[in-house]
């Protein structure tokens, strides 16, 4: 399948017993540009579905190159899949497998392999855990996640720094900057351009919520799910009715849900104070002058609103913020392909957009992300490199966020190290297909007991089906057949017609387990270290009581 052009000598983390060498490399690799948003939906991008936004510069990519319709992640969360982005490896080999434990900094990434390689390389944006990126000349990341208005920075050179405006424009500015003024034209180049939007807590553009306060847009058909044979579900605290925090999430002013006797939900006079609070006086007016009639609607009319007409009016405010913060992202996405196109480098040229994982739209009656559920499990991923990946084209094949570094260094001509566990893109990119033979990929989210509570599972996924096996605080299997229940309503793991599909599924997930290096062994010692780490410390977004519960029973078990 690979024609590789070189051997990359490099130290004895990645290649046991291999000898250094350095060979001239010919200068038609290819640039990289890789683009990544953080929760974005792929049903909020138009090349996928129309019914939300138009967003007709990402969709430009996808008619340049290709549309992967079954991409996904190995474990839909922000840091852990970012990590799995950098290594590709799975997270339970990476370490990083939730966003409480920090990044095992002694891992080698894509990066730099490539820098190594003589690529020069390039990081603006969002990475989401450590303040120095190892393998960029030149990085200016946002420290954890972020500020959208007036942000800091982490830079590589000027410490950390503040700039007034809003994030995904001044990220934007920073990317052309760096293409402008700091690209060596002689070298080929890795920029990674990593968009905070739309993360919670969804604050928009000034110059967009004029128009998105005033949009209404289709409700999801399981926005009321009650969650029926699927008790993972139904614990699950991503309700927008329920866990949607007023004053952060929303933008119900602290003022307003005080004088209403409302009650916080969450953090919520926090996120609104870590979000809106950073907002200078000219921002702040533009700002209240569209979401000053909000408040009025909010204390005038939802009080007496029925729940069903609450989550109604909380779907929609969700809605608006969300998409609101997409329009940026759109745009900006724009400058920077017309700045490749206005300056020549797109011929040789990969573009990548994705996003960190999914994210739920209402559906199932969430927001946020977690679940193997297809809404946070597929991920958008959009594909260009001119003269080599056919223009207009449609993939439906099992590719995961755990590709991405072998895709790069296959197409960059550099041996992919053998401790990575993903698989090169490049076959379907350049329509080989004899060399892809993929059928299933792997899952597994760790983040639990912790903020919105969904339980610890792992799953195989076909294109057909998916396996999954809830554990820990619950042992529960589920079988969703995927073709005839693609809104994932139903388990049929005791349906009886399913049996000899069940039975080959367990096979196949026993087998996909031992191929990536998963176990049992390995599920307890990382629920060990976590809980071990939460009664001595505590936990963010627990409920005390059910923290309580579950500490008392592992001490009954241990018993």
């Amino acid at each position: 399948m690979k024609n590789f052009i070189y051997l990359l000598g490099i130290t004895s983390i990645l290649f046991i017993g291999c000898n250094p060498k350095k060979e001239e490399i010919p200068q038609t690799r290819p640039n990289i540009v890789f683009i990544m948003s953080d929760d974005h939906a792929y049903q909020a991008i138009s090349a996928y579905d129309n019914s939300l936004i138009e967003t007709p510069n990402i969709d430009r990519i996808a008619k340049m190159g290709m549309l992967f319709t079954n991409a996904s992640v190995t474990n839909s969360i922000c840091a852990p899949s970012r990590a799995v982005i950098l290594t590709g490896k799975h997270s339970h080999i990476n370490g990083k497998i939730d966003n409480h434990f920090p990044f095992d900094t002694t891992n080698v990434t894509f990066p730099q392999i490539l820098q190594k390689a003589g690529y020069q390389t390039a990081m603006f944006g969002k990475l989401h855990f450590g303040n120095n990126p190892k393998g960029f000349d030149q990085f200016k990341i946002l420290p954890g996640q972020g500020a959208y208005y007036n942000p800091d920075f982490i830079t590589k050179n000027e410490g950390e720094i503040n700039v007034k405006g809003y994030v995904t424009d001044i990220i934007t500015d920073m990317t052309l900057n760096w293409l402008k003024t700091e690209r060596k034209p002689e070298d080929p180049f890795l920029l990674m351009y990593l968009h905070k939007a739309p993360h919670r807590s969804w604050l928009m553009a000034e110059r967009h919520m004029e128009e998105f306060t005033n949009k209404t847009f289709p409700e999801p058909a399981t926005l009321f799910d009650t969650y029926e044979g699927r008790p993972a579900a139904a614990e699950a605290e991503m309700s927008i009715l329920k866990h949607l925090s007023w004053t952060g999430d929303n933008k119900i002013y602290p003022e307003t849900i005080d004088e209403m006797n409302e009650p916080e939900i969450g953090i919520d006079k926090l996120r609104f104070e870590n979000s809106v609070g950073r907002m200078d006086a000219e921002q702040m007016a533009k700002f209240r002058a569209q979401y000053n009639k909000i408040n009025e609607d909010f204390k005038t009319n939802y009080p007496s609103l029925s729940d069903e007409d609450k989550m109604k009016w909380r779907y929609q405010r969700y809605m608006q913020d969300y998409l609101g913060t997409i329009k940026s992202v759109d745009e900006n996405v724009g400058r920077v392909i017309d700045y490749l196109e206005e300056n020549d480098l797109m011929e040789n040229t990969i573009i990548v957009y994705t996003s960190d994982q999914g994210f739920y739209l209402g559906e199932h009656g969430w927001f946020d992300k977690r679940f193997v559920y297809d809404e946070s499990f597929k991920t958008p991923l959009l594909v260009a490199w001119p003269n080599k990946v056919k223009p207009g084209t449609t993939s439906d094949e099992m590719v995961q966020n755990l590709d991405f570094a072998q895709t790069f260094l296959d197409a960059a001509g550099i041996e992919q190290p053998t401790d990575m566990q993903g698989e090169s893109l490049m076959p379907i990119l350049t329509g080989k297909m004899e060399d892809w033979n993929r059928e299933a990929v792997y899952y597994h989210y760790y983040e639990y007991p912790a903020e919105h509570m969904v339980n610890r599972h792992y799953a195989i996924i076909t294109k057909e089906y998916k396996l999954i096996h809830y554990y820990f605080d619950l042992d529960h299997w589920e079988l969703i057949d995927r073709l005839k229940d693609p809104k994932e309503l139903t388990n049929e793991y005791d349906n009886p017609s399913y049996a000899s599909i069940k039975e080959k599924l367990h096979k196949e997930l026993v087998e996909v387990r031992k191929k990536y290096g998963d176990s049992d062994e390995l599920n307890q010692k990382y629920i060990n270290t976590f809980m071990d780490d939460v009664e001595q410390n505590g936990i963010f977004g627990v409920n005390k009581k059910k923290l309580e519960e579950i500490i008392e029973k592992r001490k009954t078990n241990k018993n």
